[in-house]
């Protein structure tokens, strides 16, 4: 029987390189081998959007177009709209009763997020927010979880909750992985330490050849390096991250590293390079995007079939879950 993985994405728009090299780069290689859920997570989008949600349709038709895209394939694995889950907050409920507000506080994330974002005090939604993810992930009983290294302590959490669980009922759930990409964190243009939707820094998988151009040549690169005949630095610098991440030349790239430290080539040359690299890998992805838009109502079958399938294993989990706990279960009922 094959393992099962959990990952996915807020609606909050389109998808970026960051995102590529995190997570989905891995779910196009994880669909062959295991079987996968992938989540578009629109209740987790409300803890720090909820208010003129009139994108939220256009961005999760987006966030499947951007799927397709990139080869992620509905016939290999789940595409589903979390809200169209319902079992999945009641799973939520449960969980909130076994973590603490002290260790919701120690997550990595919320401080991140909230200076990021320049939110004072954190609603309960997004406290809570690593305990909603704890309920998707459990709620199909998954094994595996690729996410970007931040995303790393949502599941350890998820695995501290499966274990108190399991301890004080009987033993209904895994403890899951955490997957990491091969570039966990892909930095912004800008140099910021992620790429980010949030902080506007972000080249993303739809960008036109011109957005790519302008984007990369206002890249930010070495500040100590004042003339192209200075020696640079390499190691940190977001355009090498990125030569790294998406030039297959790898001749080509050894050669630009080698003369940018002796100071023998400027940081036009290297993000022309950079630029060539960036259009081979992003070509076919607008291409394969382009011919999934002209297909009617792709989108919406793909998000209702897989959320029905979602729909039956959450029942399923949750079924198990109360099971576990002596409480009344819709099987139950059922079975009167």
């Amino acid at each position: 029987m094959k393992k099962r993985i959990l990952t996915g994405d807020r609606p909050t728009g389109k998808l970026h390189l960051g995102h590529y090299v995190g997570t989905l780069k891995n779910r196009v290689r994880l669909q062959e081998e295991f079987d996968c859920f992938f989540i578009i997570a629109d209740l987790h989008m409300l803890t720090t959007k909820y208010q003129d949600l009139k994108q939220v349709k256009p961005n999760i038709r987006d966030l499947v177009l951007d799927y397709l895209s990139v080869g992620i394939d509905p016939r290999k694995c789940v595409i589903y709209l979390q809200s169209l889950v319902p079992q999945v907050t009641e799973l939520f409920t449960i969980f909130s009763m076994l973590v603490s507000v002290p260790r919701l506080q120690r997550v990595p994330t919320l401080k991140e997020v909230m200076g990021d974002l320049k939110i004072e005090t954190a609603s309960l939604g997004l406290l809570s927010y690593p305990v909603l993810q704890a309920a998707d992930i459990l709620m199909v009983r998954a094994n595996l979880v690729p996410v970007g290294k931040d995303q790393a302590s949502h599941v350890e959490l998820t695995r501290e909750v499966a274990m108190r669980f399991n301890s004080l009922y009987k033993e209904v759930f895994p403890l899951p992985e955490a997957l990491i990409g091969e570039i966990p964190t892909l930095p912004g243009i800008d140099g910021k330490a992620k790429m980010s939707k949030s902080l506007d820094n972000a080249i993303y998988l739809s960008d036109a050849p011109k957005e790519v151009r302008e984007k990369v040549m206002r890249m930010y690169t070495d500040p100590t390096r004042l003339r192209s005949t200075d020696p640079g630095h390499v190691e940190g610098n977001p355009v090498f991250i990125y030569h790294e991440a998406f030039n297959k030349n790898e001749e080509e790239v050894k050669d630009l590293k080698e003369r940018y430290r002796k100071g023998k080539v400027g940081d036009v040359e290297v993000k022309e390079r950079l630029i060539e690299a960036l259009e081979n890998f992003l070509n076919p992805i607008r291409t394969r995007r382009g011919k999934f838009e002209e297909t009617p109502d792709l989108v919406e079958k793909i998000i209702l079939d897989g959320s029905e399938r979602a729909r039956q294993e959450a029942q399923k989990t949750l079924d198990l879950a109360k099971e576990a706990m002596g409480l009344q279960s819709l099987a139950d009922f059922r079975k009167k």
